[in-house]
């Protein structure tokens, strides 16, 4: 481990050893080059790795996932960046018909990465704060992965871009430089498709991911509850939350997307179907309500779920 980093800084690491370790790898989206992204995720590999290996593409989303499927059909590894997650909107046709099921129709790999600055916190609007990681889960083919610390982010990010199919990496962008953490070794992987327990506990879970991780820690300071990182929330741990909630009873489900949006859906319809009897109460879901992401700050603090309604809701399911 080295000395303290962001979650941004873990990011860029991971894309640098990538760029590094193997020839196959390159990076394209919108200003990634000169300019480092639009949040300075690529700052400086431009200037290390050139343009060959650092594609800076015009605004057209369709335009350049298109291209990416096309060099990971032909056997590279391309690390698209979409400015913000909102914008997967465009190319969501390719993705979802095209890359989801390119290995079941033919058999080959397709290795690509899909990185996406998702969530709100920063004022970005109803057209730059949108979670649209449950627009894939649940899609057969894709991998949606959401990291939640540091060390996370960078050993997930490796795992992707060596996975031989298609990933969506979505990055909270108020964590960018938010979060800190020890930056791991270039050795360091982490499994997709593994939960990890943030914090262990016997009377309820929290099972959550990316900004979620964090906040239900902060939330339930004290308190003998359990928190389940999803890390990758499609295909989810199915073991791991069984396991989690086979000792609690109890669990909640925390998300940053809408409450009819995001993966809840999904995590309901698997504990009604394998966890009814292992639950002494109800699931609880603790999300925004049905609306777009505010821009007003005061009203974006109002949408977004805190560590005092989370707090509200676990002591609730305490209780029952």
């Amino acid at each position: 481990m080295s000395a303290e980093a962001t979650l941004l800084d873990a990011v860029h690491a991971a894309l640098r050893d990538a760029l590094l370790s193997d020839r196959r790898v390159f990076l394209l989206g919108e200003d990634i080059g000169h300019f480092g992204g639009a949040f300075g995720v690529t700052k400086g590999l431009w200037e290390e790795f050139g343009d060959e290996r650092v594609y800076d593409t015009p605004i057209c989303e369709e335009g350049f996932v298109g291209a990416a499927i096309g060099a990971a059909w032909m056997g590279e590894r391309p690390v698209v960046e979409l400015q913000f997650a909102d914008f997967v909107s465009c190319p969501f046709d390719a993705i979802v018909t095209v890359a989801a099921k390119t290995h079941w129709r033919s058999g080959i790999a397709l290795p690509l990465v899909i990185r996406a600055p998702f969530g709100g916190g920063v004022r970005g609007g109803p057209f730059h704060s949108q979670c649209p990681e449950g627009w894939f889960a649940g899609e057969p083919g894709l991998k949606v992965v959401c990291p939640g610390s540091v060390a996370d982010a960078y050993g997930l990010l490796r795992s992707a871009i060596e996975d031989d199919d298609p990933v969506l990496f979505f990055e909270h962008k108020a964590l960018y430089r938010r979060l800190r953490g020890e930056l791991p070794e270039e050795s360091h992987r982490v499994p997709l498709g593994r939960a990890a327990v943030a914090r262990a506990g016997s009377e309820a879970t929290i099972v959550t991911y990316a900004a979620g991780v964090d906040l239900a820690l902060r939330a339930t300071d004290g308190l003998d509850v359990e928190v389940l990182d999803l890390r990758t929330v499609w295909p989810f741990d199915e073991a791991a939350i069984l396991e989690s909630v086979g000792r609690t009873s109890k669990v909640l489900v925390l998300q940053e997307a809408q409450r009819s949006s995001g993966v809840a859906g999904l995590l309901f319809s698997f504990l009604s179907r394998e966890a009814f009897e292992l639950l002494d109460a109800a699931p609880v879901l603790v999300a925004p309500p049905d609306t777009p992401v505010p821009f007003a700050p005061e009203l974006e603090d109002a949408f977004l779920p805190d560590a005092a309604r989370v707090r509200a809701a676990v002591e609730e399911l305490l209780e029952y």
